[in-house]
Order: C-alpha cells, then structure tokens, then sequence
C-alpha cells in the first residue's frame, strides 16, 4: 500500500487496515515457520507496509493534540 493510499484513508478504515495487515502478518510467520512460504519478500513488505500505517496513525494523533 503506497502512502498516497494510506493518507487517503479515513481514521476508522486505517485502523482497520492495521488490524487486518498484522493477523495477515502473524499468519504468514507462522506458515513460514512450519513450512518455506512462496515469496519471503512479502513478510518484509508487509511489515513495511504496517508501519507505514501506524506512522500515519500517530501523525493524526499528534495533528489532533496540536
């Protein structure tokens, strides 16, 4: 997910999008720990992309406090 994507997202669906992106994430580790997964690339851009999410998160929070 690109930041032009996450910024257009509003509070409630961005939340929703970090909740859904780190089960996705747990889940991927865990496949990949009993069995090698497909692309093992995916787990580091979905980390990525999370913390994209998250950082988004807390610019609004402390936009809000201000």
């Amino acid at each position: 997910m690109k930041n032009k994507e996450i910024i257009s997202l509003s509070d409630a669906e961005l939340n929703e999008k970090v909740s859904e992106g780190k089960l996705a994430l747990n889940k991927i580790k865990l496949n990949q720990a009993i069995s090698p997964v497909e692309n093992p690339a995916k787990i580091r851009t979905d980390r990525r992309a999370i913390a994209r999410m998250l950082t988004e998160v807390s610019k609004r929070k402390n936009a809000a406090k201000k």
